[in-house]
Formats: C-alpha cells, structure tokens, sequence
C-alpha cells in the first residue's frame, strides 16, 4: 500500500508523541525527583505583638538508606534555616533500612522542638501498585508491606531529637515566650486516626486554655480530620500524604489526584480550611519523597515549608487566616 500524506502526517504525530513521552519520563523519574525546593509562606495567627515564629515543615521523605542527595539537602535545609519549631507529618520511611537515612538528615535538627504523627509509611514498609487506580479515588488500604521499626524511629524523634508525638495525643511547649498547644492524629487514611480520644487530651493540657497558639497536626488532610480539628480549637493545620499530587500537568493549580477527599486545588501549599464558622491556614506539604515502587515527580518538585507565623494586625477583632501570603 503506497505511503499517502496522510500516513506520513499520522506517523509522524505518533512519533512525536512517543518522543514527549520519552522525555517526560526522562524527565519526571531522572531529573525533577531530585530538584528538592523550599516552599516559602507567611501567615499572621500569632497574638499582637508575639515575636515571629520559623516552622519547618517536613513530610513523606519516604527515606531509602541509598537517597544520599535528598539526605544531605535536608540536612542543609535544617542547618541553614534554623527553625525555631519542626512540624514533621509522616511516611518518613520508605525502606526497612530507611532510619538510617532519616537520622543522618535530621541530625541538624536534634534540640529543635518539634511535633510529629505517623503516616502508614512509618508502620508498614511500600509495596508495588497500579497507579492508575489513584484516579478512580483513594489508594486501597493495603498493608501488604512488611513491619518497619516505628519504635526505633519514635523513640529517635523523642528521646534524641526532643520532639512531642502527636499520634491520637495532644502536647504543649514554650516556644520563644508564647505556648503553643498542638494536639494529632495518626494515619486518617490507614483509619488510624482516634478523633474521639482528642478531647480528653486536649482538656488534660491546660483546662483553662490560653495557649498563644493552637495547632492541628495530621498525615492525610481527610475532610472529617480537618472539620474535628477546627470544632477542637486548631488555630492552624499541618497535613501532608498527597505528594501534591506527583504528577501534574504543567502550571496548573490543581492536583490531577490528591490520594484523600481534599479539594485537589489544596493538595499542594498553603490555603484555609473553614468549618462551622471558624476559617483558619491549612499548610498541606507535597512532600520530599515518593514510593520507590513509583520513583517519579512531574509539575511537582519534592519539597520542604518553611512558615514565618506573624503576630495578627492590633485593630477589629482577631482572626485566624485573616491574612495569609503564599510565597
């Protein structure tokens, strides 16, 4: 059969769209994953007057002991920022070896105060999926991975680096003359978040109140886990498991999947989340890391936020989120 203009114009469309392909993958698995990014925000939720506040938020590192390059740009990250707090939101490991890995990047960080919760990848090691079956919702809670050393990671957060576990708990610290209450859960995707026992704890800090600050630390952003929160006080949230989606189309604002029900417009950054009347900062992170099973970002770099809180303007009645600037 002759070879008509119309062959040629077909073949060469194919050919043209396997060689994007190519090179997205190319791109997507052998450059972007490791082109780590610090994600700059400010928001005002701290009383008038308060000094400023550095949180480094970290989330999903997903940690192999061979990722020597995303070890050490954390370490560097920790070192040069110098935060005055660290809020971690789980899957820090990825490998039954992954501590190793997590020790030697957050070692700049021992004596920073921190809060941290668990993702399922602190639990229970990654396994192979389909991941085209993240478009017809959220992941299948699986837990055909192996166990992973949670208690050797926590007792590293606690006892060496002198962070306060969150997971189904509350906790307090002083923090440069403010108090700030914190209280958490543990994985809401896994369904390992306890939101009934939040109360309690949350009354066993202080009945009074009168925290400076008051913060809601999650892994998954689930819509019922963010609602809770704000009904219990929070001021601000912390949630990460999304990784932003991993793969987006170029420039778009919105997440092609978010792995939860979040609004896939806030899968990614810093937004607010409002529930019965009370709107507060929502600060989801996409994450350092990604499944070695599915070793790819695309339109979504591996990150770390850095959050100055500021102190809320003098005039009207304070709000929370009443003034938030994305950088």
């Amino acid at each position: 059969m002759p070879v008509t203009g119309v062959h040629r114009a077909a073949l060469a469309a194919v050919t043209a769209a396997g060689t994007i392909g190519v090179g997205a993958a190319v791109w997507g698995v052998g450059i972007e994953r490791f082109l780590f990014t610090l994600r700059r925000h400010e928001t005002a939720v701290l009383p008038p007057r308060s000094a400023p506040v550095t949180v480094l938020h970290l989330s999903d590192a997903h940690m192999a002991p061979w990722q020597r390059r995303k070890q050490e740009w954390i370490a560097r990250v920790a070192d040069l920022i110098q935060p005055d707090l660290v809020v971690n939101t789980g899957d820090n490991l990825g490998h039954a070896e992954g501590l190793d890995g997590i020790r030697t990047a957050f070692a700049p960080l021992r004596g920073v105060p921190g809060f941290f919760v668990h993702g399922s990848n602190d639990v229970v090691g990654p396994s192979a999926r389909n991941p085209l079956l993240y478009f017809r919702g959220p992941s299948q809670r699986s837990h055909r991975g192996g166990s992973l050393d949670t208690a050797a990671m926590d007792s590293f957060f606690t006892d060496e680096l002198g962070w306060t576990d969150l997971n189904n708990r509350a906790g307090t610290l002083e923090l440069r003359g403010l108090r700030i209450d914190a209280f958490g859960v543990s994985d809401a995707h896994r369904e390992w978040d306890d939101l009934e026992a939040l109360p309690e704890a949350i009354e066993r800090l202080h009945p009074a109140g009168g925290a400076a600050l008051t913060i809601g630390v999650t892994h998954a952003p689930y819509r019922r886990v963010l609602d809770r929160f704000l009904e219990l006080g929070a001021e601000m949230v912390f949630a990460g498991h999304t990784h932003g989606g991993q793969v987006r189309m170029p420039f778009s604002s919105r997440a092609l999947v978010a792995n939860c029900d979040i609004p896939l417009d806030q899968a990614r950054g810093l937004s607010t989340w409002s529930h019965a009347g009370r709107t507060v900062p929502l600060n989801v992170s996409a994450g350092l890391g990604q499944s070695i099973y599915a070793p790819v970002r695309f339109g979504c770099r591996p990150e770390a936020s850095v959050l100055v809180l500021r102190p809320r303007a003098m005039q009207g009645p304070p709000r929370s989120g009443a003034s938030v600037t994305a950088g």
